[in-house]
């Protein structure tokens, strides 16, 4: 039988990432899956061409057996195929040709190029609607069985063989890799894609929450971003990217004019008058639940520090809220008149004020 070119199938160089493999097998399998071609049998055989290949190129040890043999594949053939009571026996097995690349009767290993071990498992079970290439290379159904075309799972029996398109993409990775779940995989989730969608947040959003509207797809969602949102949060919508990817919105917080944020805590400069840190005063101060009155002690210096409890930022979690640290600028008068300056200099002259400066 032929030789059969998975990555032509995929239409991927041999030198393809794993995500490019997965890449180019959601987007064609997306195209030629049954769903969307009622009726096509040349769609159809695609779609199960394009599951083999992707169940064996998306299994690193699959690949590396299938790379292993390459052009030599007539030679495999010739040698027995990996069939029981062929001539010639396992080509994998002691002896064989191939031996220590771990063929399809059982595990096996060998030092590959640059001292690199490979070892590889039965794939064992029913091969289903794959190829004669396909079972007499690897013996039986990809590792995991249940995502190969001929398998159906809950959801989809009674629909298209191979299950829904929506079955397929929402579960990619599933699909003859062996990391689906609930479909004889090995048991563990592979978590699906996440396309990010990052947002510019201003302070005053972050504070009440607030909703974004995102086009994702050709498909319009509204995101709600909750109180406390600070940067680097994530939202997840589950489920509404590309291929049943999740989309994560992700949140930059602006800069801005007045506050600074420190998580859940804000600070920002209060500038005062000379009489108001001379004597003494109260001053309104804007924070973001409103407009509240500080007290300025008399004799209050520039740099002092006034903390607010609570008039800070919602915690994100939880009821809990931040502190606003106010810090006093000191704005002196300037282009003083003459009869100004007569009278600052008495005023001066009347007080005793230490050398700010001595000692250093």
């Amino acid at each position: 039988m032929d030789y059969r070119d998975y990555y032509q199938i995929l239409g991927v160089p041999r030198s393809a990432s794993q995500a490019d493999i997965k890449k180019a097998f959601r987007k064609l399998a997306r195209e030629h899956h049954p769903d969307r071609n009622p009726g096509d049998k040349g769609a159809e055989q695609r779609f199960k061409d394009l599951n083999e290949a992707n169940a064996v190129l998306s299994d690193p040890e699959k690949r590396t057996q299938y790379d292993a043999l390459g052009a030599n594949w007539e030679q495999y053939q010739r040698a027995g195929g990996g069939r029981p009571g062929a001539a010639g026996g396992d080509p994998f097995g002691p002896g064989g040709p191939f031996a220590g690349f771990g063929g399809a009767g059982g595990t096996g290993g060998a030092a590959g190029p640059g001292g690199v071990r490979y070892a590889f498992r039965s794939a064992g079970g029913d091969a289903g609607g794959f190829s004669d290439f396909f079972r007499m290379f690897f013996g039986g159904a990809p590792a995991g069985g249940g995502g190969g075309v001929g398998q159906t799972s809950p959801r989809s029996r009674g629909r298209t063989q191979g299950g829904s398109i929506e079955d397929l993409l929402a579960g990619m990775g599933g699909m003859g890799d062996g990391t689906n779940p609930g479909r004889g995989g090995r048991g563990h989730a592979q978590p699906r894609e996440e396309v990010e969608a990052p947002t510019d947040l201003a302070l005053e959003e972050a504070y009440h929450g607030t909703k974004r509207m995102l086009e994702v797809d050709g498909r319009r969602f509204e995101v709600t971003i909750p109180r406390g949102a600070d940067t680097g949060s994530r939202v997840k919508l589950s489920g509404k990217g590309p291929g049943g990817a999740d989309v994560v919105v992700t949140v930059r917080m602006e800069p801005h004019s007045v506050f600074t944020r420190r998580g859940a805590d804000l600070e920002r400069e209060l500038p005062v008058t000379l009489r108001e840190a001379l004597l003494g005063s109260e001053v309104p101060v804007i924070t973001l639940k409103g407009r509240l009155l500080l007290t300025i002690p008399a004799g209050t210096q520039t740099g002092k520090t006034f903390r607010l409890k609570g008039q800070g930022m919602p915690h994100l979690k939880g009821d809990a809220t931040g502190d606003l640290y106010v810090k006093v600028r000191v704005v002196l008068p300037n282009a003083l008149d003459d009869k100004a300056r007569e009278a600052a200099a008495h005023f001066l002259d009347l007080i005793h004020q230490p050398d700010p400066r001595a000692g250093t």
